[in-house]
């Protein structure tokens, strides 16, 4: 763990379609992170995971970790990363070794996962992720930690995540072209449920379903392992676009009509009216159907949610067939920017047929009320991945910072 002025701190940058957050922590000896910086700045260049234009993309980043860096009052040089674009893929493979001393050790575990992630996959991919599922010892299934235990031969089953190497690259370029060291690369839904799903809840069974700006992020859990994760290239944007078409208006208008008035249940909404909206675009004063607005991010909703759902009953039929626990006892958890969206819980209710509940971040303390909202779910997750195994670098991961080099980086990101 790396340290300065005696603290343990960690930096999490999320890139996202919409904004780029940046979350300084501090880890607390009682594991929790007191939250002591953010920086937020609107995102540009990127769209659903993808760069499109570099150099802005380099400024969002620069303009965000500057925010943190004056509200934390340290200079940041490395950060865990975010990654999540609709290249994203999982695998759930197997691998076997037998058991060198008849006791399982270290290298027996190591080895039985580098087995199992051994698997072919396309060469424009490489693997992001090794999650382990379970561990089988000659005929005992369930083991979570097989260490110290004996037998002949050890199976392995895993969860893979794989990534496209040139999307990825990319973000690495960017990144290091700000001058910050990447520590890890953590796929967002993965770090979103490391912040609000807990142990209970992957053991009982449970699906997180990350709404962002440009993608959502499916994780399965059940009986405590990963079994599915997707990126579905559809989020928040595509119903700030039907809001744009369906009213003749544009897009910053129609994001505000989403956010101020935004509904995904006709049926629950009351008191509906006609909207008085002062176009961007040229000032002049619109009406718009309050009751229509509705019925537009209704029906995207449920086409949405309608593709999780597919992938869920795929998943646990699947799992059925192979004789494995495949319920979702502790139901769907929503996070992300959009999951905010008015009565979104009761129009996903009415598709899953499961309890649904809004997931905020846990175990965090300091700025709470900045935080603990949806849509930093990821950046918050990715303080959790904090075991940095990496031998410190010659400058601390952080420095004091000084006035005049605060006054000369605030010239120059400007």
């Amino acid at each position: 763990m790396i340290k300065s002025q005696n603290k343990k701190l960690v930096v999490g940058l999320d890139i996202g379609t919409t904004k780029v957050s940046s979350l300084v922590g501090e880890i607390l000896p009682n594991k929790e992170i007191n939250i002591i910086g953010l920086g937020n700045y609107p995102s540009k260049g990127l769209n659903k995971g993808e760069i499109n234009d570099l150099e802005s993309m380099i400024k969002c980043i620069k303009k965000s970790i500057y925010q943190a860096e004056v509200m934390s009052k340290h200079k940041i040089y490395s950060i865990n990363l975010a990654f999540s674009n609709k290249y994203i893929n999982y695998l759930n493979e197997q691998g076997m070794v037998k058991i060198k001393k008849e006791e399982v050790q270290k290298y027996d575990i190591k080895k039985v996962l580098n087995t199992a992630k051994s698997v072919r996959i396309n060469d424009k991919y490489h693997i992001l992720h090794v999650i382990p599922q379970e561990y089988i010892i000659d005929e005992q299934k369930g083991i979570k930690n097989p260490l110290g235990l004996s037998g002949i031969r050890m199976q392995s089953n895993v969860h893979l995540i794989t990534s496209h190497y040139n999307i990825e690259k990319n973000i690495i370029k960017a990144v290091e072209k700000c001058k910050l060291k990447i520590n890890k690369i953590i796929f967002s839904g993965l770090a979103s449920s490391q912040a609000i799903l807990t142990n209970e809840e992957k053991k009982l069974g449970v699906c997180m379903i990350d709404i962002g700006g440009g993608t959502m992020d499916i994780l399965i859990y059940i009986n405590g392992s990963l079994q599915h994760s997707q990126v579905i290239p559809y989020a928040g944007d595509i119903i700030t676009q039907d809001i744009s078409c369906a009213f003749s208006s544009s897009i910053s208008d129609a994001e505000k009509l989403k956010i101020k008035y935004g509904c995904a249940s006709g049926f629950l909404q009351e008191n509906l009216h006609n909207i008085k909206i002062t176009q961007s675009t040229n000032n002049e004063s619109k009406i718009l159907n309050q009751e229509k607005l509705t019925e537009v991010i209704e029906l995207r909703c449920i086409e949405l949610l309608e593709i999780v759902n597919k992938n869920i009953i795929n998943l646990q039929k699947k799992l059925k067939n192979k004789g494995y626990k495949y319920n979702l006892h502790s139901g769907i958890v929503l996070t992300g920017g959009a999951s905010k969206t008015k009565f979104l819980v009761d129009c996903a209710e009415r598709i899953f047929q499961l309890p649904v509940r809004i997931g905020y971040s846990k175990n965090i303390t300091g700025l709470i009320n900045h935080v603990k909202m949806p849509e930093y779910s990821t950046v918050v997750g990715l303080l959790h991945f904090n075991n940095i195994k990496k031998k410190c670098p010659k400058k601390n991961f952080f420095a004091k910072k000084n006035n005049w080099l605060y006054a000369l980086n605030h010239w120059f990101y400007k």
